[in-house]
């Protein structure tokens, strides 16, 4: 455990030479001390002195014979490594629209034909559009919307092109008079 550093170390390796029992458990209880002073963030925590004796043992390799007040760690128990963290896995075609845009898409290819559903749709669309020039610079047609949309609902979605109602970002050089800010040039004038 390097976070307690090399001293604390020193100071356990010394703890273990100790013959005298009580002597051991003062020098135990002085390094405990110490390991505390040096971790203050692990006094949020209400088992923290538990941690703090847990970390002794550990670091000494389990040879400091002590009276600790808990009982130590099994070493069987650190040996053991953790469960494997199943993570989704599914596959996108059209990474660039990102899973939760595709999978809103498949969802309005599954809705009644209404009126909320086509104004969905056509937001839906705009959003793919931003989508995709947020991650790509080359500009994206709405034909190729109205494919992308079509391939992912499978047929279900039938857009026309013209329907894709898009607001262009401002071109990066004017950022900065949006926000109020003055350009060099225009500060020198």
């Amino acid at each position: 455990m390097p976070e307690y550093g090399r001293h604390v170390h020193h100071l356990i390796q010394h703890a273990i030479q100790i013959e005298d029992r009580e002597q051991r458990n003062a020098a135990a209880h002085a390094i405990i001390g110490i390991m505390g002073n040096l971790m203050p963030h692990l006094r949020e925590n209400p088992d923290f002195k538990h941690k703090l004796w847990n970390h002794l043992l550990i670091i000494s390799d389990f040879k400091l014979d002590i009276d600790a007040p808990y009982s130590p760690p099994l070493r069987s128990e650190l040996d053991e490594k953790p469960n494997i963290v199943p993570y989704p896995q599914s596959f996108i075609r059209q990474k660039h629209y990102g899973k939760n845009l595709v999978d809103m898409i498949s969802h309005a290819g599954k809705l009644e034909d209404s009126p909320q559903r086509e104004s969905l749709i056509i937001l839906l669309a705009a959003q793919m559009k931003k989508s995709y020039t947020a991650w790509n610079r080359s500009e994206l047609n709405n034909e190729q919307i109205v494919q992308d949309m079509w391939d992912i609902t499978d047929g279900k979605i039938k857009l026309k092109p013209e329907m894709i109602q898009f607001t262009e970002p401002l071109p990066k050089e004017n950022t900065h008079q949006s926000h109020g800010y003055m350009s060099k040039k225009k500060r020198r004038k």
